[in-house]
């Protein structure tokens, strides 16, 4: 099976924040690059194996796993003697290109792996379809479909023996479903959300800045800002002191004070914009 689309890249999509440049399965044939690949450039295995080398080291490539490789990085890759290896492969560029892939952090020059029943797994169907249905991955639509792509592959992927984010989030359900059910109660803290999920509350910490980059204290505050924000506009008669309690703040002007600082506005300003 093969399939593959290449695309001209004009003056107009090279300003887009993400240019795809190429995308195709194959029955990978050896490949030397001494000088790089002019785009970003993601390859995985289907079936079979194959060695990647980039930077000195050589991995091999087994079904379920993939490797990004910057522009412009010197590599080679070639399939298993007397073995049919398939690949996926997508490039692409564009004018945020390098911090969009710095800021979802996506490891690069490194094997990526993921479960064989996410979506990730089924990626090269997913695109075979839409291809042969003649579908525009051009302009626009194709910038969208890299970024969904990379949010595939930081939602599922792993490196170096670290779990995935959907992982992360999965075991974090729990607390999720506490600060849902409690956000409301002053004495939710972190000690109760660290037993919930019988841990330590340091653990608990490393956790939380996996999966969101902040701790849980701080995912619960932006938690019940957001709901003091859906009650301000639903009900204009309730003062602020009455919001403030129902979600957890015993001090109205503390809860005026952080309102400002994650909106820029106080809770008035925010009722005077957005109520009706």
């Amino acid at each position: 099976m093969y399939y593959g689309r290449h695309f001209v890249t004009t003056e107009w999509g090279r300003r887009l924040p993400l240019h795809l440049t190429s995308i195709g399965y194959t029955d990978q044939s050896p490949i030397h690059r001494e000088h790089g690949f002019q785009s970003f450039h993601w390859l995985h295995t289907v079936e079979g194996s194959g060695e990647f080398t980039v930077n000195g080291t050589t991995v091999r490539l087994q079904p379920n796993q993939g490797i990004f490789v910057k522009p412009n990085v010197p590599h080679s890759y070639v399939p298993d003697p007397d073995a049919v290896w398939s690949t996926w492969f997508m490039t692409f560029d564009g004018a945020l290109a390098s911090p969009i892939a710095a800021a979802m952090d996506i490891p690069m020059m490194t094997p990526i792996s993921w479960d064989e029943d996410c979506p990730l797994a089924f990626v090269h169907d997913h695109y075979r379809e839409r291809i042969g249905h003649s579908y525009d991955f051009a302009g626009i639509s194709g910038s969208l479909e890299v970024y969904a792509f990379l949010s595939w592959l930081k939602q599922y992927g792993r490196s170096s023996g670290q779990p995935s984010l959907s992982k992360g989030h999965e075991r974090l359900t729990p607390i999720y479903l506490l600060i849902e059910e409690q956000y409301g109660d002053p004495d939710l803290g972190l000690g109760r959300m660290a037993d919930t999920l019988s841990v330590s509350p340091q653990y608990l910490n490393t956790l939380f800045r996996k999966s969101w980059g902040i701790s849980p204290y701080q995912y619960l505050v932006q938690f019940r800002i957001q709901k003091s924000k859906e009650l301000l506009i639903a009900d204009r008669t309730r003062t602020v002191k009455d919001i403030a309690a129902s979600v957890g703040f015993q001090d109205d002007s503390h809860f005026v004070y952080t309102f400002h600082k994650l909106s820029s506005m106080t809770p008035v300003q925010f009722r005077m914009q957005y109520g009706d």
